[in-house]
């Protein structure tokens, strides 16, 4: 079988939300909607590795070590 090329996060992100939405409008036939779902599964994964990577990619550079966790950004406030 033939491996399916790899694709960007940012396109797997957007295939996913198009999965979804087609999902929930719930006009596709059970077959479609069950390889919808599979594909949604991989793109999922597939997103979570790289979040993963590039979560460890900013404890690297940051310079936190494992015992440590990255503190959530705090959103600039206007004021």
């Amino acid at each position: 079988m033939a491996k399916k090329p790899v694709i960007d996060f940012e396109k797997a992100l957007a295939e996913l939300e198009q999965l979804v939405q087609d999902l929930e409008q719930g006009e596709l036939p059970l077959e479609a909607s069950l390889k919808a779902f599979e594909r949604g599964i991989e793109l999922t994964r597939l997103c979570q590795r790289e979040l993963a990577q590039a979560e460890q990619k900013v404890r690297v550079l940051t310079g936190a070590g494992d015992d440590e966790s990255l503190a959530p950004l705090d959103p600039p406030t206007d004021g």
